[in-house]
């Protein structure tokens, strides 16, 4: 709308028209006066009989005052009354809102007059404490003063008249430096203005500084509550010096300066400080020597107590557990035997699997672990050792964590090496042996054969009246499966074996390897207490978290007592098969005690590669001359396997030739395989593993070999057959002739030539030829000339005359014997 004199104007409701001016303000101070008309709301009441406007509407009741038709009396009421209603919420909500804000003024207005009192009172209470102070210190400003006037006066015996007057001027200006800061200058000064800089308020940050942004960087709260701690301690007499904590630190050979100050409880800008004093210019991340060390411990005023590296494993505390804290456990079971006797398939009976079809050529590769429930009930842990020669090491770590052998020979095949060896591991670990005569449903079978064979290796059978049970067992047909079970459970029972599962877990490392989508993965079984999701272990050289626990069905569990196997998830790295388990409190004991274990290692390791003295140097020196070596790289699928196949690799050779391992690993052939193999000349064999794709594309480019294998038999005689290679072919003498000496001629251009009579054999001119003289060997070489007559021939039958003359010598007499040999070379094989 516009006004009369085209200025514009704003509509404002309520009451009829009015007109005015408004003042407008606008940013950087721009202000515009704007013309406002008011104009009253009309307020429509229908007369009785009167047509109505549209409901909810603000116009006039229809032309004339009438109602528009189509509206009846009753619905004309009900929308009066309607109208009525709503006014008379919104009154009723106008007036609730009105309570409230009163109530809200209210509670404002009290918690500003609370926050007021309290300000004031802190107030009087700090300047209470100030006057307090600064009287303090007048007087003690007064004190010296008059003790310095008296010292003064002492000094000069007769003071002049004039002094007093001096001492009158000077009073004042010791009274200016006294603080002028009385009740009265305070009245006179602004509020909260007037004081110095180093007042209460100086510090702190005002919102209008906030906003303007003057003053630069403003100090924190926290600085300015620390502040006005120091000027309270200070008016109150002083800072109160706190007593010092003497702690006994524990010092190791060697400490980081950082953790040294955390073992002190001090700073550690004090510890490097102190350090420099010292002459030692050394960071908060370097580490000193225990005897430095202990210096400033004692410097600090702390005890020291000195501790070794070996204290860490101190942690894993070895608890003899009360009777009455033991519970039964379930024997643990080892099968062994010698290869392809049938250990497998007997376990595969038992469980009613089928585990030898996924072993490559029928040969268990790896020490399984299995639970096995009996028809009685019985609980049995069993572990699977392979039978082959070259896993010896994997089987003795399987007699190690066992409580019964059972002992597998082949009814038609009776004892072999390897069930010897396999007798030495169970006396050697000292438990009880139960004999399995398998495959009895042969028609070769001969049990009674075996048990004679047994007999001369000090294992008696019961039926032999000795104390050794023995089982005739089919793993084919099942024949006697239940008695060995029996059998088992029998022996198990005599043992009486129990364990505490309430106490943190300790377990032995079965097997372990590098699963590509799960990470380091460890089999253990856990030997005391009970391991579980979530427990902090060290594990050998590696620690780690419990992430999972996988029992032998392949079941995730949360947990796993004495005499269970499972696999474990959650390392930081592979271990050694035969390792043990112990669960720490926490990740940081568990990480030292790893440190610790791998440095040893690492120490032992170098201890060992390293000769101690010149002479050893250079004596291995010319060994590693006279020696030729087949470098190899191998890596395997299981760290079990890895062991096995470098043990067999290190057997392969002789005093000439050797085949060294340069690296074993447990996982995929890497592209930084390849590139060590091709560094090295050396080929790379894997072991139920195989290359990634990065790794091919390297050995393609570089021509490095890689070999792949899963039968142990194949890989051994290949590399067998490749060290033979290297050996020196034998070269081998065959006598073919012997010539005596008649006569001695001497020839012009040619030299002394012998005339001889071939006695036996043949004389060749391509043989070698050695001087016989008293059947004593003074020269050997080649004939320069073979001549019969004057002709110069190939070859002299026995019997015949001929002329020789050797290459180079010419002390040749009457009566001396030639003897004509020729060399053959033969290839030599390991």
């Amino acid at each position: 709308m516009s006004d009369s004199d085209g200025k514009k104007t704003l509509g404002v409701r309520g009451g009829g028209p009015r007109s005015g001016s408004v003042k407008q303000s606008f940013s950087h101070g721009r202000t515009k006066n704007v013309v406002v008309e008011t104009k009253r709301k009309r307020v429509v009441v229908p007369k009785p009989g009167a047509g109505a406007g549209k409901p909810g509407g603000t116009g006039p009741v229809g032309s004339g005052g009438k109602r528009p038709a189509g509206i009846s009396d009753a619905e004309m009421e009900r929308r009066l009354k309607a109208l009525q209603a709503a006014k008379a919420r919104e009154a009723e909500d106008q007036a609730k809102r009105e309570a409230e804000e009163k109530a809200r003024a209210e509670e404002r207005e009290r918690m500003r007059a609370e926050k007021e009192q309290k300000e004031r009172e802190q107030r009087e209470a700090e300047e209470a404490l100030r006057r307090k102070a600064e009287a303090e210190e007048a007087a003690k400003r007064e004190a010296e003063e008059k003790a310095k006037a008296a010292a003064a006066a002492a000094s000069q015996p007769a003071p002049k008249a004039d002094d007093g007057r001096a001492k009158t001027k000077a009073a004042p200006r010791r009274d200016d430096k006294a603080p002028a800061n009385t009740r009265g200058e305070d009245r006179n000064a602004k509020p909260g203005r007037g004081r110095d800089d180093n007042g209460r308020r100086s510090g702190k940050l005002t919102l209008n500084q906030a906003l303007s942004g003057e003053g630069g960087r403003q100090k924190s709260m926290a600085a300015m509550k620390r502040k006005q701690e120091r000027q309270r301690q200070k008016a109150m007499g002083g800072q109160q010096q706190r007593e010092k904590v003497v702690r006994d630190v524990q010092l190791p050979e060697a400490i980081v300066v950082s953790e040294l100050a955390n073992r002190m409880a001090e700073r550690v800008a004090d510890v490097v400080k102190a350090l420099m004093q010292n002459g030692i210019m050394a960071t908060q991340n370097q580490t000193i020597d225990a005897d430095t060390a202990e210096l400033l411990i004692e410097e600090f005023g702390h005890k020291v107590v000195r501790v070794s590296d070996a204290d860490v494993e101190d942690v894993i505390k070895t608890v003899e557990d009360k009777p009455e804290d033991l519970q039964p456990r379930p024997p643990v079971i080892t099968i062994m035997g010698h290869v392809d006797h049938g250990k497998t398939s007997l376990l595969d009976a038992i469980r009613q699997t089928n585990v030898t079809s996924g072993e490559a050529g029928g040969i268990t590769q790896h020490i399984g672990a299995y639970q096995v429930t009996t028809k009685n009930g019985d609980v049995l842990s069993f572990l699977d050792t392979p039978g082959h020669a070259a896993f010896t090491s994997m089987r003795s770590r399987g007699a190690q964590v066992t409580d019964i052998v059972v002992l597998v020979v082949a009814a038609d095949d009776a004892v072999m090496p390897q069930t010897i060896e396999a007798i030495n591991h169970a006396k050697a670990a000292q438990v009880p042996m139960i004999v399995a005569i398998n495959k009895i449903d042969k028609p070769a079978a001969n049990p009674t054969k075996v048990r004679t064979d047994l007999l001369q290796h000090e294992v008696i059978v019961e039926e032999m009246s000795g104390d050794v049970q023995d089982v005739e067992v089919s793993a084919h047909t099942g024949q006697g499966l239940d008695q060995l079970l029996e059998a088992i459970a029998l022996q198990a029972e005599i043992l009486e074996l129990k364990a505490n599962p309430d106490r943190a877990a300790e377990g032995a490392v079965i097997e372990a390897q590098l699963d590509v989508g799960r990470g380091p993965v460890a089999t253990v079984l856990v030997q005391n207490g009970t391991l579980r999701q979530g427990d902090i272990f060290v594990v050998g050289e590696q620690y780690g978290k419990v992430r999972a626990l996988i029992n032998d069905q392949g079941e995730r569990v949360k947990e796993a007592g004495p005499s269970v196997p499972v696999e474990v998830l959650g390392l930081n790295g592979t271990p050694e098969a035969g390792d043990v388990l112990n669960v720490t409190e926490t990740e940081a004991q568990a990480r030292e005690i790893a440190e610790y274990r791998a440095n040893l290692a690492k120490e032992k390791r170098a201890a060992a590669g390293a000769a101690t003295t010149l002479e050893q140097l250079m004596q291995k020196a010319k060994e590693d001359e006279n020696v030729s070596e087949l470098p190899v790289l191998v890596k395997a699928d299981v760290q079990g396997s890895s062991e096995a196949i470098v043990q067999a690799l290190e057997k392969v050779g002789n005093e000439e030739v050797r085949v060294r391992v340069l690296h074993s690993g447990v996982g995929a052939i890497t592209e930084t395989d390849v590139g060590l193999a091709e560094a090295s000349g050396c080929p790379v064999i894997g072991f139920n593993v195989r290359a990634n794709a990065p790794a091919r594309n390297a050995a393609n480019q570089k021509g490095v070999e890689i070999r792949y294998y899963s039968v142990i038999y194949d890989l051994v005689d290949d590399v067998k057959a490749a060290a033979s290679g290297l050996l020196s072919n034998e070269v081998r003498e065959n006598f073919i002739g012997y010539a005596n000496i008649k006569e001695v001629f001497k020839v012009s251009n040619v030299g002394k030539v012998a005339g001889c009579l071939v006695t036996e054999g043949v004389a060749r001119r391509s043989a070698g030829v050695r001087l016989l003289r008293d059947n004593v060997v003074i020269h050997e070489g080649t004939l320069k000339t073979l001549k019969r007559f004057k002709d110069e021939v190939a070859e002299v039958q026995s019997g015949q005359e001929c002329g020789m003359a050797f290459e180079n010598y010419d002390d040749i007499r009457a009566g001396d014997v030639i003897e004509i040999f020729e060399r053959e070379e033969i290839e030599r094989s390991l």
